[in-house]
């Protein structure tokens, strides 16, 4: 077994190089000690033209700071809260890529890898560590870097599947003992609660779960307490899962692949989260490639993904990743997961947002607004969900479409949308039945 020599963050990101591209492991293990390291190098002129990559982080992103052009490019897969700004701004970019292909960028060579900068557990007596709360696209990137630097910390959790790597592929090491970032959810309030309600009728007994974190899945899952035999097969889950495994709704007994198993790729939420997923062999973090290829979630029976959007028009487009021209977040792997369910065997694929913003501004629209970006097509819309209800929209032509996403819209909006659609499709439009 290999030997393990520590060294000071300072010392291990001297294995940066000037124009090289650096890979940080996301969410919750991002190598906070070694980032600072690295940014006072670029700050103290030892670098330069070093494009950073990963997918969202939590915690201080100051290689994005607009100070630091020419000697930070952040290139991110996806647009997370601390880089939004700066991204908004210019002064970071986005590489749109559905969250199933990020591996592929590094494996296939589209992107290159210089070094890749990780956060691990412990090594055990095996000799192996843990990449703990994210897996995502850091394993290819470990796979394919020129030199791995990895920060042992006795807090990121010993999670098996994929997460488990041999010390050998790590080049070198350092040590930290900061907790890990955690993030706290609001209760849902009474519009997330109708959402959750609509949503969760339309959940069966033993469908295999898809959903985000956040205050509308939070809302789904409250309301599933009575369901039976329910599974996870998904890319991120937080605290809401925990009280249905412990009551034995959630118990992964009608999957047909990873049957019994939570199946994610990476997670944010309390320690309770982190803890809960220590050494446990009934969770398997996997690679981004594997949980979110929609011919693997298509596999199992009654897949249901629940995903978010911020405008919807009256076609059934759904813009998920930015507001106008400004991106906002990324294309994730809200299609990754909407054609998965498709495809499988009495599966759902559900849209769920507010019908207003916080202003009152409707995001069902006529159009989207000029600049926003179509993330799932009309083609692979199923069914819409609203405090006001759940419509399918499957096989419905476009006026009846339109119909039904109105009926389910404000109801201060609803008649300049059906304004909106008699201009759009003409006097036949008032004929159209909703079925």
């Amino acid at each position: 077994m290999k030997t393990i020599t520590y060294i000071s963050p300072e010392e291990a990101v001297k294995a940066i190089k000037s124009g090289d591209h650096v890979h940080l492991s996301s969410v919750a293990s991002a190598p906070q000690t070694l980032i600072k390291a690295m940014v006072e190098r670029g700050r103290n002129g030892e670098l330069k033209d070093v494009h950073i990559h990963h997918l969202h982080t939590e915690g201080p992103a100051p290689y994005a700071d607009p100070e630091l052009e020419g000697i930070f490019q952040l290139d991110s897969f996806f647009v997370g809260g601390n880089v939004r700004k700066v991204t908004q701004a210019g002064a970071a970019d986005y590489i749109p890529i559905f969250l199933s292909e990020t591996q592929k960028l590094y494996r296939s060579g589209v992107l290159p890898c210089d070094v890749a900068m990780i956060q691990v557990s412990k090594p055990d007596q095996h000799g192996y560590v843990s990449l703990g709360t994210s897996v995502d696209a850091t394993l290819a990137a470990v796979e394919c870097a020129r030199t791995v630097i990895a920060v042992v910390n006795p807090n990121v959790p010993r999670s098996f599947g994929d997460a488990m790597i041999k010390i050998e592929d790590i080049d070198l090491f350092c040590e930290d003992d900061t907790p890990l970032e955690e993030a706290h959810f609001t209760t849902p309030n009474e519009i997330e609660q109708a959402i959750g309600k609509y949503c969760a009728e339309l959940i069966e007994d033993g469908a295999c779960l898809q959903m985000g974190i956040g205050a509308i899945p939070n809302a789904v899952l409250a309301q599933l307490g009575n369901h039976k035999n329910l599974g996870i097969h998904t890319e991120m889950f937080a605290d809401g899962v925990l009280p249905l495994v412990e009551s034995g709704v959630v118990n992964g007994k009608n999957k047909r692949i990873d049957r019994g198993k939570i199946v994610s790729t990476f997670l944010m939420g309390s320690q309770r989260v982190y803890d809960f997923i220590n050494d446990n062999p009934g969770v398997l973090m996997m690679d981004v490639g594997y949980t979110n290829d929609p011919f693997i979630i298509a596999q199992n029976p009654k897949v249901t993904a629940i995903n978010s959007a911020l405008q919807v028009d009256l076609t059934g487009q759904v813009c998920a990743d930015s507001l106008g021209r400004k991106f906002y977040s990324g294309v994730g792997g809200q299609i990754d997961f909407i054609y998965g369910a498709s495809r499988s065997e009495g599966g759902k694929a559900i849209i769920a947002m507010p019908s207003v913003t916080n202003k009152g501004v409707s995001k069902i629209a006529d159009c989207l607004t000029e600049g926003a970006g179509v993330v799932t097509t009309r083609s692979h819309m199923h069914y819409f969900v609203t405090e006001y209800g759940a419509v399918d929209l499957y096989g419905k032509s476009l006026q009846e479409r339109a119909k039904a996403i109105i009926s389910i819209a404000h109801p201060d909006h609803r008649e300049s949308l059906e304004k909106a659609a008699y201009e759009r499709y003409g006097s036949h439009y008032t004929y159209i039945k909703m079925k």
